[in-house]
């Protein structure tokens, strides 16, 4: 790994501020064929369970990284 600090062209500084300016968002719509798969889609109990574990075990946490 270089000490060096690396020195970005111009072309990557305008691109930075491009992507500074753009929204957040997605870039298109759905196709209808993506949206026909979503609302097909079923909610998983397993992953559901997990989630809320995950939730409880980490509102327990204590130390470096918590968010108050």
């Amino acid at each position: 790994m270089s000490e060096q600090p690396t020195r970005p062209s111009d072309d990557t500084r305008a691109a930075e501020r491009e992507d500074a300016r753009r929204r957040a968002g997605a870039d298109r719509e759905p196709t209808p064929d993506e949206d026909a798969r979503a609302e097909g889609v079923e909610p998983d109990p397993d992953v559901a369970e997990h989630e809320r574990e995950m939730a409880k075990r980490g509102a327990g946490q204590k130390g470096e990284g918590r968010i108050p």
